[in-house]
Parts: C-alpha cells; structure tokens; sequence
C-alpha cells in the first residue's frame, strides 16, 4: 500500500492526516502541545497506534504550521497558507473565502476556482481575535473555553467589550464581572468582539461565497454565529475543521509523490 503524510505543527496543537493511493483519509488525530512541545511526537503516537502503520509505510511527508521547519523527518515543508487552501479546496469546492481562526493567529484567504491563494492576510501581532485570547477570556469567566459559546447563547444582551488587546480585555471583563454584569451576557461580548477583528481582516481580502472556518476555534457556534452577523454572510464550518491544514499538507504530499513516481 502506499501512504502519505501531513503534519501540521500549530503554536498550540499538533495535528496529522494520512492519506492512502485513493487520498482516502486513513487515520487523523489532533493533540495539545504545538511547536516547542512533545505535540508533535505524540500525535504521530497516536495515528500510527490507530493505524498500525509505521515510518516505514509513508511515502511521503509534508510539514506545515509554525512549527514544520523543525520537523526533521518531512521531505518538504510548506506554507500553512498554502495547506489550508488546499485542503479547504478538496473537501468544500465551492469555497473561495477561508478564515482560519488559531492559537495565536488569524489568516484569511482568497482562493480562486483550482484552490490556489489568490489573495491572504494574516493578523500574527498580537493574541486579539485568536484562540489564545478565548482561552484568557474563559478562565476569567471562570469556564472552559470549549463552554464559552453555549455560555454565550445565555445571554439576554451584548456586553460590548472595547479593548482588542488581550491584557487590557482581561482587565475590562474582571471590571464588568464586578460591577455584577452577567457573565453570559460578557461572554457574547467577547464573540463579537473577535468577530469583528477577524471580520476586519476578512474584509481586506474580500468577502466572496462560500465563506468557511477552519481551525479549533470553529467548533465554537458562538464565533460562527458572531462572524455570521458581522459579514452578513452564512459561514460553512470545514469539515474536521482541526486537521485542514495536515489534510492540504497530506495531498500535496500526494501529489508530489505522484509526479516523481515513487
């Protein structure tokens, strides 16, 4: 059999997406712990536990994320930009905006009709808008960020939240909480307030259907519904919205290797 492998090495989590000589997703997995961390050792762990494969059955591999120029054992590594899009292409055809929400970043991009990146802009300066703000967002409302959108559909009002600098946010929300506002109420704020910074960068690549979330941030309904309101458009979640970027880094691994004809 022939296997193809792609790595996605986040600045929070690791993913893998292996695919066989059909490009049928054999095995995936995702798991905490990015570039840096022992994530990387232990998703590959796991998806050639849940496979039975091993180094020797991959083909070919292909790196991407923050992290994939550490990665020694990739025949090449590629831009995440890249991946996505590719993966993005493959499973939703008819997408030709992507915003990828993650750890410590936020990318949008424009593809055209053959999947390739036509335009893309990428907020990686500061922790508003990601994952690592709802993360800081949670543990003041005192909840786990995987809670936070069913917290948010609670609230009977939008507290507006007016930093976009994750520290000075902090200190906002610890404010409203205790002057007694509801912490639903603060959590809603806080969907909209990443959804309009991401919808600000979304706007300059421009906003054209089918519009898709990728990333771990998209399994939060209340960013979805956020980013829905503020672009006026319905936004698809991608399927295993995680591993997009393994899945794009899987199929040009594919690809690659079918043009060599290993």
């Amino acid at each position: 059999m022939v296997y193809v492998l792609g790595i996605d090495i986040g600045s929070a989590s690791s993913k893998v997406a292996v695919l066989d000589k059909n490009k049928t997703m054999v095995v995936s997995a995702v798991v905490t712990g990015g570039a840096g961390t022992t994530g990387p050792a232990r998703v590959l762990e796991e998806v050639f536990s849940q496979s039975g494969l091993g180094w020797e059955d991959i083909n070919r591999t292909v790196a991407t994320g923050y992290g994939r120029m550490s990665f020694q054992k990739a025949d090449k590594q590629i831009s995440e930009i890249t991946c996505h899009a590719r993966g993005v292409h493959h499973l939703l055809p008819s997408v030709q905006t992507i915003v990828d929400i993650g750890g410590q970043d936020v990318k949008a991009m424009s593809i055209a009709p053959d999947g390739a990146v036509s335009k893309f802009a990428m907020n990686d300066k500061c922790a508003a808008g990601t994952g690592r703000f709802l993360e800081v967002m949670a543990r003041v409302l005192e909840t786990e960020v995987s809670k936070l959108g069913e917290l948010a559909r609670q609230a009977d009002a939008i507290v507006d939240i007016s930093n976009t600098c994750t520290v000075f946010a902090e200190s906002e929300v610890i404010s409203r909480l205790a002057s007694g506002v509801k912490a639903c109420n603060i959590a809603a704020g806080i969907h909209k307030s990443v959804a309009r910074r991401v919808a600000g960068l979304a706007v300059r690549v421009g906003i054209k259907p089918d519009v898709v979330l990728t990333g771990g941030v998209a399994q939060n309904q209340g960013i979805v519904k956020a980013l829905s309101d503020e672009l006026k458009q319905p936004i698809m979640v991608s399927p295993n919205c995680q591993i997009t970027g393994a899945l794009g880094a899987a199929l040009i691994a594919y690809k690659e290797m079918v043009a060599i004809g290993k």
